[in-house]
């Protein structure tokens, strides 16, 4: 992320500057000059301008030039985006508009591993997002930062915010569609991170434990999982102590990192039709499995069953 020292303005901002934006929405400029646009209306120390689409990794829009990517930015880009609040609010069809962060998070979110291991690293104490959808497979987030060391985004730059917002939609639909070709080309396919949520854990969790340990993942509380599955907080309390034993942990940052491994292990992708025995060898050394006997001759069983 840049780093930004904005001085918002306390009025809407003027001719002037919309017609300078609008002068660039067909040049590789735009969201450089879109920076300086929204900086009139809200102070802001960090902003990312990122594409999402399903089956792709996230291509960054802004800023492009590698030296302003953090490590922590290049993580998120290549992994822990797919555990972000905001990606699986849009991969649930978040509409268009000015949301919060912490409105999409989790009740947890700061005990997470995906805050403990990366999103704390930004520094932010607030984050506002402009959600664009540009196409029916294609979302824009632009994602504006206050660094913890000041205070959190005001309601009046987030109502400038809104009040501009469908503006700044235009615009940026009409900047994708005249810039698209010379983004879309930086695409990488992510077929083993589309399935990562669903299949970690498979073929020693039941689909249960497998959805609330992508639950657990994301963030979510014993009691806020227990509300979205429609169980007690009881039984939630029952299937993490079996995902423990199952996977051989005794701590969601223990998941987590096999998680983490388990990503890694399917972009390099496993052949098909690869011997049993092989497969077994290769899913403990991923940190998928227990390194427990009796697991790995139950996992046996069930990849030849």
């Amino acid at each position: 992320m840049t780093l930004r020292r904005a001085q918002a303005s306390t009025s809407f901002p003027c001719q002037h500057e919309l017609a300078r934006l609008i002068d660039h929405i067909h040049l590789r400029t735009f969201p450089q000059i879109l920076e300086e646009f929204l900086q009139t209306l809200c102070d802001f120390d960090t902003i990312l301008m990122v594409t999402y689409k399903a089956a792709y990794k996230p291509i960054i829009l802004h800023p492009i030039d590698p030296v302003q990517h953090s490590p922590t930015l290049r993580t998120y880009l290549e992994q822990a985006y797919v555990l972000d609040p905001l990606f699986n609010a849009i991969r649930q069809q978040l509409p268009s508009g000015v949301c919060r962060l912490k409105d999409l998070s989790p009740d947890s979110f700061e005990a997470t591993e995906y805050y403990q291991s990366c999103y704390k690293n930004f520094d932010l104490i607030d984050e506002i997002n402009l959600v664009i959808q540009l196409d029916t497979q294609i979302t824009c987030a632009l994602s504006l930062g206050r660094k913890s060391t000041r205070g959190s985004i005001s309601r009046r730059e987030l109502k400038q915010l809104q009040q501009v917002f469908p503006v700044v939609e235009a615009l940026v639909r009409q900047f994708w569609q005249a810039q698209a070709k010379e983004f879309i080309r930086y695409e990488r396919a992510e077929g083993s991170m589309k399935q990562a949520l669903s299949s970690f854990g498979q073929g020693l969790l039941t689909r249960r434990e497998q959805e609330i340990t992508g639950l657990l993942l994301q963030g979510h509380s014993t009691k806020a999982i227990a509300e979205r599955l429609y169980i007690s907080p009881g039984t939630v309390k029952v299937h993490r102590k079996n995902i423990h034993t199952r996977l051989g942990t005794s701590t969601q940052s223990e998941i987590f990192t096999l998680f983490l491994d388990h990503l890694k292990g399917m972009e390099g992708g496993l052949p098909l039709g690869m011997d049993h025995s092989l497969l077994a060898a290769n899913v403990i050394a991923m940190g998928i499995l227990s390194k427990s006997p009796s697991v790995l001759e139950s996992t046996v069983q069930i990849r030849q069953g």
